[in-house]
């Protein structure tokens, strides 16, 4: 595990929070939104694992790509994406990043290079390694971060690609945010060896694993690890962090204690954050105030923005379908 990494400079310290907060109001006006039926489909929260996007997120630069699963509205926020084009997808209206085609789960955006929002598990892990080997073949010194759940590492699609990865030494950074649950199940009693880190010496990668509720730690972590990638090698980064929410809006959330969750909250990655950099002199109770009364006006400004827009027309429900090119 990382060590604690307490201090950074003021203008970070607001970027960094703002970030955190802007992840978390989003989604909790998401929640609202979904209730009201005004968002339908699945919805999976990011609540409570917002040190782990916003960390690893500024370490990358613009022509760098991002994967990731369905969890993905954190890692878009964080990456870039327009909160009134991300809320709009949302919604399901033409106005979207994606034109309301992918909605929650399957947020896309070409413009911040974000390629999904992928339903299915471990699906983004391979269209990284596609996305890393284009740019080793054209000579780019690009970092593709691929975002997945400890769930993912179960699959097949995770050992495939983290073997591909090392054989073509392909610039891919592996972000596996374990929250310890892959919907329902524990990781204690569906892995035998729990330390995902690990299990990179498999295939000769380098890895390590992090506090994912530091955001100060996960971005010191991803900057070594980018640092790597950056010049062509894999690496895997395992975040411990935690989901505060059900794994979706349709989880009755039998099958953890409310006790467990509790004792997460209490390191909750704002909190932590705040009250580190409020003891460091670093920040105040009015610049957290301040931050949280623009991310409140983003976060109503990006649900007007929704509210504004139209559906698809039906006559162009087959556009991006069929190829519109005339068969031989």
């Amino acid at each position: 595990m990382s060590g604690n990494f307490p201090t950074c400079d003021r203008d970070r310290a607001l970027r960094l929070l703002e970030q955190m907060i802007r992840i978390r109001r989003f989604e909790e006006k998401c929640v609202e939104l979904y209730g009201a039926q005004k968002i339908r489909g699945f919805m999976h929260l990011y609540i409570g694992e917002e040190a782990v996007a916003t960390g690893v997120m500024e370490q990358l630069c613009p022509e760098d790509a991002v994967s990731a699963t369905y969890r993905e509205h954190g890692q878009a926020l964080a990456r870039g994406v327009d909160p009134g084009k991300l809320m709009a997808e949302m919604y399901g209206k033409q106005q979207g990043c994606a034109r309301g085609r992918g909605g929650s789960m399957h947020i896309f955006d070409a413009s911040t290079r974000f390629y999904g929002g992928n339903g299915i598990v471990a699906g983004g892990l391979p269209v990284a390694v596609g996305l890393a080997l284009a740019d080793r073949m054209q000579n780019r010194r690009n970092v593709t971060a691929c975002f997945f759940g400890e769930g993912a590492v179960a699959e097949g699609e995770f050992h495939e690609s983290m073997n591909l990865a090392a054989l073509w030494r392909l610039p891919v950074l592996f972000v596996c945010e374990n929250n310890l649950y892959a919907m329902g199940t524990a990781l204690r009693i569906s892995e035998s060896a729990t330390d995902i880190a690990r299990k990179a010496e498999a295939y000769d990668v380098a890895s390590a694993a992090v506090d994912g509720m530091d955001v100060l730690a996960v971005a010191e972590a991803a900057r070594r690890a980018v640092d790597v990638v950056r010049e062509g090698r894999p690496y895997l980064l395992e975040c411990r962090t935690y989901r505060f929410r059900a794994h979706s809006m349709f989880d009755a959330e039998l099958y953890r204690p409310k006790e467990e969750v509790a004792q997460w909250k209490k390191r909750d990655p704002i909190t932590l954050f705040v009250a580190q950099m409020q003891d460091a002199g670093v920040l105040r109770d009015e610049d957290v105030r301040e931050l949280e009364r623009r991310v409140e006006r983003e976060v109503a400004e990006a649900v007007s923005f929704a509210e504004a827009g139209n559906w698809e027309p039906v006559e162009d429900l087959t556009r991006f379908v069929y190829s519109e090119k005339s068969r031989l």
